[in-house]
């Protein structure tokens, strides 16, 4: 990366461009009138992109759900600003989610204000216009100058792009200060836009009622999900040909395989990777990555491409890195894989989303108990005063998916986690037992074994529909499919 600070210049902020110079800010050199001058001449300028986002309609369908619950307020949407990774580098840009629900719109420091018009709202994008060559930030600006960081939609570009009403960013300030309605603001996003207006006892509200809209899928949201997940099966099917390289070399190989195929596929993966190979595995979100890779051991990979349209898979397989299960292996394997299978098959519009988690754990308490691991019978371990199968799976069966990883967070309990399952709800079932290396409750040839199998379900009208189907689930399947895959002798993605 170019360096781009200096020592510090004098700068006269009351006469930033004067006969002979162009003052560019502290730190920056100031800018010969004469350079100002070649540098923003003589370019040629194109027409502007008419193509329009494949989202448009939906956004717009999802402004107007949103405006109908909240008449006669004034809605400030922000997706945020670029996050400092060390001093003057930002880490990649990603949009706010529930922003870019409403918008599809990718550009960092963007507002979507929503003014009551009648009983419905008018929407207007706030971005900033482009620093390109009529401006010294063209050149000068080293975070947003595109000759720096390329060109971003201006107020033009972007109200073709996104089929919305567009204004500079610069005019934000004033409109929401001369606001005629109470202003209510997604908060937490954009400090200088928290700023903008008092608290407003709807604020809560409205990070809530975006998350419960966001819990049904549209079809364009289907779409982008199912393409993240068919990215992640070609990821998935890049480790195990990486497995015999990364086997001396480590986790960070199985890691670093996965993500190049996220990079290649889409915008990135949708959370950080966990590759965790032999008692890595009983560690429940082990994302250190810098553990052995040893032949006889299992691999728990959970991983996910997130893809440009920010739509994330979430899909956990556990791989026996030699390509064939140990019969201990294979004894704990079978037990998740029925719990997972109870779960998937409780998944059914009108369902308490809680049902799948109590059909897997069923399972688990009864294989834990067959172990001889658990001594209560699993009528006594599921108790809600006992609950000591909990020992060998502490985490839940499920969680919702879309552009989070843990999507519709904020949505109220009666909506998620107490409420009942719909058709266009799309969440993750994926049980899993964790035995640790040294826990002495556990016969020994088990210690050090983690499993978990996870995939991303869809409500459907009648059921479900398992969109991770593509990768194979049961062990005789996986052990046939990785010694097909080291057959073909393909390279894995980048080696």
């Amino acid at each position: 990366m170019s360096e781009n600070t200096i020592p510090e210049v004098d700068v006269s902020a009351e006469n930033p461009i004067s006969d002979n110079w162009v003052w560019v800010g502290p730190h920056r050199p100031p800018s010969p009138r004469a350079l100002f001058d070649l540098m923003t001449s003589q370019w040629e300028v194109a027409e502007p992109d008419t193509t329009v986002h494949p989202a448009a309609a939906h956004s717009a369908a999802r402004r107007a759900a949103l405006s109908a619950l909240f008449p006669g307020v004034t809605l400030v949407i922000p997706t945020g600003n670029p996050k400092v990774r060390a001093n003057d580098t930002d880490y990649n840009f990603r949009a706010g989610s529930d922003f870019f629900y409403l918008t599809g719109c990718h550009e960092p420091d963007a507002v979507l204000v929503m003014t009551p018009n009648g009983a419905t709202h008018t929407a207007v994008l706030y971005v900033a216009e482009r620093r390109d060559h009529r401006t010294h930030e063209f050149y000068t600006d080293a975070r947003y100058g595109e000759l720096w960081v390329g060109p971003r939609r201006g107020t033009k570009e972007a109200a073709i792009y996104f089929s919305i009403a567009t204004s500079d960013i610069a005019k934000l300030q004033a409109d929401i200060e001369n606001s005629a309605s109470p202003v209510v603001t997604l908060r937490g996003y954009d400090p200088s836009v928290d700023k903008l207006a008092s608290a407003n006892e709807l604020d809560t509200r409205l990070e809530q009622d975006l998350s419960e809209l966001r819990l049904v899928k549209d079809a364009f949201e289907i779409t982008q999900l199912q393409a993240a997940i068919d990215f992640t099966t070609k990821g998935f099917e890049d480790v195990v040909r990486a497995l015999p390289v990364a086997v001396g070399r480590g986790e960070r190989v199985i890691e670093g395989i996965f993500n190049l195929r996220a990079r290649v596929e889409g915008n990135d993966v949708g959370y950080n990777t966990i590759a965790a190979s032999g008692s890595d595995a009983t560690i429940l979100h082990w994302m250190r990555n810098d553990g052995e890779v040893r032949m006889g051991d299992l691999l728990l990979l959970d991983a996910g491409v997130e893809c440009d349209n920010l739509y994330t898979a979430d899909v956990t397989r556990t791989l026996p890195i030699n390509g064939t299960f140990s019969p201990a292996q294979r004894k704990l394997y079978e037990i998740v894989l029925r719990a997972q299978e109870a779960g998937i098959a409780a998944v059914k519009p009108g369902a308490k989303f809680l049902d799948p988690n109590e059909a897997a754990m069923q399972v688990l308490a009864e294989g834990l108990f067959e172990l001889g691991i658990l001594k209560d019978a699993p009528e006594v371990s599921l108790r809600k005063d006992k609950q000591s199968y909990r020992r060998y799976t502490l985490h839940g069966v499920s969680h919702m998916l879309g552009l989070d990883v843990h999507d519709c967070a904020h949505a109220r309990d009666d909506q998620y986690y107490f409420g009942e399952l719909k058709e266009g709800f799309v969440l993750t079932v994926e049980p899993g037992l964790y035995f640790q290396a040294n826990d002495l409750t556990v016969p020994k040839e088990y210690r050090g074994i983690g499993v978990r199998i996870e995939d991303d379900i869809m409500v459907t009208a009648t059921g479900a529909k398992n969109l991770s189907a593509g990768l194979p689930r049961d062990p005789d399947e996986i052990e046939a499919w990785m010694k097909k895959l080291w057959a073909d002798g393909v390279p894995a993605l980048g080696l």
